[in-house]
């Protein structure tokens, strides 16, 4: 009786443990495609960028002098979620996909000033104050950098509006959280952020004074040469179109779009890297992980996940023993 009963134990553990290492199988499957999907691939992937080369030996005269590089980075059209058009998944999704980006961006490529060119958020232009103060809430949580690391941000019509809707309300609230500096200046380079959407010229008071400043930012920059009356930059970089797209002004200035920096937009977001010097500059686009690759990867494990479940219980028969059991009949013969 003792020994049939130590057998049944025997048959009951069997099952046991086969469910357990099934089990066991499937988690280890499951985290490793989740370690690589939402942390690993954004390094693989973005470790492949440098920063482009420049020239640093400037002549003044006779004399050469070496210039010092300024490495920035350019992204745009961000478009957090707002509580009225934002699903949960949604913003749980893309936002996770840009903080991923961003710091792994930080740490691999060491970037001394990062600037957003508009459409930081996806309902400024409408969202309560209470809507408002939780979208910066995550923004500053998304994009937190260390401080030695400037970070510009100009606004774009979804922050405070088109020009016909902004009011000085949207536009006092935007730069409360992101500042009014229009002009930025670092190793001897000059950058004037400017709200182009103020610039459509239709007479509103926000326009004049958007027109103003600009005036006013011209005479700084000339300070007592008044060479120039007004802006001439060797750069522009814009965003708002999501896609990237070169034109020249005057056949002189180039105009440089910066693509959208979320998959919202984009199935191959990415953002632009600039090595700057007063006399001199260098772009190149650095690109983020496609959306399409990595649902690739998850629908991949999950088919593998159901064969190893249904091999598992035997509903399945697995090829490599299909093929011993071929091999076995094959000899017997």
């Amino acid at each position: 009786m003792a020994m049939i009963e130590v057998g049944l134990e025997r048959q009951n553990f069997h099952p046991l443990k086969r469910k357990s290492a099934l089990l066991l199988k499937l988690i280890a499957v499951v985290f490793a495609v989740l370690l690589f999907c939402e942390f690993l691939i954004y390094y693989l992937v973005i470790f492949q960028c440098n920063w482009p080369e420049v020239k640093t030996t400037a002549y003044d005269g006779e004399q050469a002098s070496r210039e010092p590089v300024l490495k920035a980075m350019f992204l745009a059209d961000t478009h957090l979620l707002g509580e009225f058009l934002g699903h949960w998944l949604d913003k749980l999704r893309r936002e996770w996909q840009m903080e991923r980006a961003f710091q792994t961006a930080l740490w691999l490529l060491q970037p001394e000033v990062v600037f957003i060119l508009g459409d930081v958020f996806d309902e400024g232009k409408w969202s309560t104050p209470e809507a408002w103060a939780d979208d910066v809430e995550r923004f500053q949580k998304m994009f937190r950098h260390p401080s030695h690391v400037q970070l510009k941000v100009v606004a774009g019509n979804h922050d405070i509006g088109f020009h016909y809707e902004m009011n000085t309300y949207k536009v006092e609230r935007f730069e409360k959280v992101f500042s009014s500096e229009r002009l930025f200046s670092w190793k001897g380079i000059n950058f004037v952020m400017v709200n182009s959407v103020a610039l459509n010229g239709d007479g509103c008071g926000i326009c004049s004074e958007a027109e103003a400043e600009l005036i006013e930012v011209s005479h700084r920059l000339n300070c007592s040469r008044e060479l120039l009356w007004w802006l001439q930059p060797r750069l522009v970089l814009s965003g708002h179109t999501h896609s990237a797209c070169e034109v020249h002004h005057g056949g002189r200035v180039p105009e440089l779009s910066v693509p959208s920096f979320s998959w919202r937009n984009r199935n191959n977001p990415s953002f632009i890297m600039g090595s700057i010097t007063p006399t001199d500059y260098a772009l190149s686009k650095c690109y983020l992980p496609r959306e399409d690759v990595v649902l690739v990867i998850y629908c991949g494990a999950v088919g593998f996940l159901v064969v190893l479940t249904l091999s598992h219980l035997g509903l399945l028969a697995s090829p490599f023993l299909s093929g011993l059991n071929l091999l076995r009949k094959r000899k017997t013969r």
